[in-house]
């Protein structure tokens, strides 16, 4: 592999293994104290360009630069890039060492593990550097409030949504009367979903309504069974019943489409054509660099990403956008989605499409606290939206993670930690008055709230809410479900 396409790959990179057939090429060949010497002047010029507001091109230059720079110097040192932790002139690591994620601070980041050291959770402001990506800044909340003409959701106010990639595109577009369309989807490995999964599905709604756009929905079937001990007929039995939980939250027929993959690829040439396009422009090497894909690994995987890529562009869709290629697609998802969104913006451009805009969740924390996800397979770790109201309860006071003392007395005198308080971190994903919540960390954090307080708070939050969700999802038929389902022209024009 040449060292032009080595560095491609690993643009791709943050959180994933690392490609061995760069080493001993390009910056390598550096002693680790230049290399160190490169990376603290590059940090500068990265943040010299933003505090100028240069143009998004050279930043990203810069930080895709700063990011190289990090890989090399850790296949070099074995260890990460501190500022102010210079290594000794003899620091090298072991050749062929173990390859690395990528990840600062012991944060775990890619499509299937989600982990951190930190009691708060990943930091987001370093995984921004690591992707590459953009923050959501106070500039851009204001510039979708004025574009939409709507209070923007919770989730932009509180920075549950925090980074993005080309989001100005999008609305430059929009402005000039050039529609767009979303995209996002669900991987269901299991029949129930828990309110983690909802948290891309409420805001994609929220972007559907103020921006009266169509929506496609993708199931990935397929991908469950490649990468789980399931039968295919269970795969898809999950996708049918995912997907009346996800019509449950109140998406319009007449403006979105649900497919399977296992459905939808036998019965759309466009969208088939599309991942053979796709798969044509990237190479083995480069999956194995973006995904961690190893010699072991059946084939299925290493064809997937292309089938995650191809609903990025509209000609996958000709019942909707008849045929157009000239859609701007917007892919609300959780940020550990992001390698297979920057594997597709790199294709884009050269199979004739346009690249698709992202915006990026944080990840929505388990009971036992946000060192990790929630997870389908854990029903202590999660609130299903098939729970109960009492084990919702239950749930929230047995295994929700407090930031509170150890008694009542320490806690009234010292207060309780909100960032590390799982029932607080749900109560920011889920309670609607800014004020009330503020005035929520306020007491806590000075101990007029306790603990118990607290998780009474989010078990009244999420009581309702559940109920609800059963209710909505009662009314959701099987015809219901077929309409959805159904490869169909959309209430658009474009």
């Amino acid at each position: 592999m040449s060292c032009q396409l080595c560095v491609k790959n690993i643009r791709y990179l943050a959180g994933v293994k690392k490609m061995t057939d760069c080493q001993g090429a390009g910056e390598g060949a550096k002693s680790p104290m230049e290399l160190y010497e490169s990376l603290a002047s590059q940090g500068d010029e990265v943040r010299a360009l933003k505090t100028a507001k240069a143009e998004k091109a050279e930043i990203d230059a810069a930080v895709q630069l700063l990011l190289k720079l990090k890989v090399d110097y850790k296949q070099l040192t074995g260890q990460d890039y501190k500022a102010g932790s210079p290594p000794s002139e003899t620091s090298v690591a072991p050749e062929n060492g173990p390859a690395t994620d990528g990840a600062d601070d012991d944060d775990t980041v890619n499509p299937w593990n989600v982990s951190t050291n930190n009691a708060k959770g990943v930091d987001y402001d370093k995984l921004i550097v690591r992707f590459g990506s953009s923050k959501i800044d106070q500039e851009l909340v204001d510039r979708i409030e004025k574009v939409s003409g709507q209070k923007p959701h919770r989730f932009l106010r509180r920075g549950i949504f925090f980074s993005h990639r080309d989001m100005h595109q999008v609305l430059d577009g929009y402005e000039k009367h050039k529609s767009f369309y979303l995209y996002t989807g669900r991987g269901p490995s299991s029949e129930a979903m828990h309110v983690g999964h909802l948290i891309p599905f409420i805001f994609t709604k929220w972007l559907q309504d103020v921006f009266d756009i169509p929506l496609v929905i993708q199931l990935t079937d397929d991908e469950k069974y490649l990468w789980k001990d399931l039968s295919l007929e269970d795969c898809h039995r999950f996708a049918v019943e995912n997907a009346k939980d996800i019509i449950a939250c109140g998406f319009d027929v007449n403006k979105t489409f649900i497919f399977s993959d296992l459905d939808y690829m036998g019965a759309s040439p466009a969208f088939y054509r599309n991942v053979v396009k796709i798969q044509k422009h990237v190479t083995f090497n480069q999956v194995k660099g973006i995904f961690g894909f190893t010699d072991s690994d059946c084939i299925g995987k290493i064809s997937f990403p292309a089938i995650q890529a191809a609903p990025s562009f509209s000609s996958s869709f000709p019942q909707i956008f008849k045929g157009r290629k000239d859609i701007q697609c917007l892919i609300p998802c959780a940020i550990d989605q992001d390698p297979y969104f920057r594997m597709t913006r790199d294709v884009a451009p050269r199979i004739g499409y346009h690249k698709p805009a992202l915006l990026h969740s944080t990840f929505f924390p388990a009971l036992q606290g946000a060192q990790t996800k929630m997870s389908a397979s854990d029903a202590n770790s999660s609130i299903f939206l098939t729970d109960t109201p009492k084990q919702i309860k239950n749930k929230v006071n047995k295994h929700a993670f407090s930031g509170g003392k150890d008694t009542v007395e320490e806690h009234r005198k010292y207060g309780g930690n909100p960032d590390v308080d799982v029932a607080f971190m749900y109560l920011t994903f889920f309670l609607e008055d800014d004020e009330q919540l503020e005035k929520i960390k306020q007491d806590y954090t000075s101990g007029a709230l306790l603990t118990g307080e607290l998780k009474k708070l989010l078990i009244e939050t999420l009581q309702p809410m559940i109920t609800q969700h059963q209710e909505q999802r009662k009314q959701v038929t099987e015809e219901t479900v077929k309409q959805f389902m159904t490869p169909r022209p959309l209430n658009f024009n474009f």
